[in-house]
């Protein structure tokens, strides 16, 4: 069977005990693989017994039947959105990477520390979900990226998107601000809209909106018909 592995600290194997720090980083996205999810659960990686504890993810795609190693997998799956169960169709992306530290220490009867060693790796962050998902994710982020929706009609259609159009607002109100040059302004917030709709697109969480001043609700909840980057700050 085929395996797939994304640079997961899996070794070294032969530690009497680990600590691991990490630094979390986006990626570009990987591809979406698609398959019926056939097994899942937690096993030493490559079913060697040798190897760390890792999580596995068992597809049954158009090219055959896949395996997905990661210790983050099993997060991915227990605590998305759609939740899959075995059976159900799925679509397996991953969204970042995070740089890990894994410091393998050796012990002696007593508990004392004879030698310490770091390791340096990386361990993939996951979207584990339900066709469906993807598919819809993938409307949304067209939504933002045009420029000439309705903005009122589009969050009553897809509340869910509020949060990502006030973000943009707040993008243009700063490039009004900060920003002279015209094409400047427009360059920085298309290159805004895109990177929320590139997250979007991945699976990633929607953004949340947290007001620093809750006097301001009401305020926020106005979202204006068109928005056009060259607006006057109000």
């Amino acid at each position: 069977m085929g395996g797939i592995e994304s640079s997961i600290d899996q070794k070294p194997t032969a530690s009497a005990s680990r600590s691991v720090t990490r630094h979390t980083r986006p990626t570009r996205g990987g591809s979406l693989l698609i398959g019926r999810l056939t097994e899942h659960g937690r096993a030493n990686y490559q079913f060697r017994s040798g190897e760390n504890p890792s999580y596995y993810v068992k597809l049954l795609t158009s090219r055959g039947a896949k395996t997905l190693w990661g210790k983050d997998l099993e997060r991915a799956l227990t605590s998305g959105e759609t939740r899959p169960k075995v059976g159900d169709l799925i679509g397996a992306r991953r969204v970042a990477r995070e740089a890990v530290t894994v410091v393998a220490r050796r012990r002696v009867a007593g508990g004392r520390i004879v030698t310490e060693e770091a390791h340096h790796a990386h361990r993939t962050r996951w979207v584990v979900e339900k066709v469906k998902f993807f598919a819809e994710r993938a409307r949304l982020a067209r939504r933002l990226r045009d420029e000439q929706a309705d903005v009122r009609e589009t969050v009553r259609e897809h509340p869910e998107l509020k949060s990502s159009f006030l973000s943009v607002r707040a993008a243009q109100e700063f490039a009004a601000r900060r920003i002279a040059d015209p094409k400047d302004r427009e360059r920085f917030i298309s290159l805004m809209r895109e990177a929320m709709a590139a997250s979007i697109h991945k699976g990633e969480p929607l953004p949340e909106v947290r007001m620093r001043d809750p006097s301001r609700a009401e305020e926020v909840t106005k979202i204006p018909r068109t928005i056009r980057p060259d607006d006057p700050t109000r």
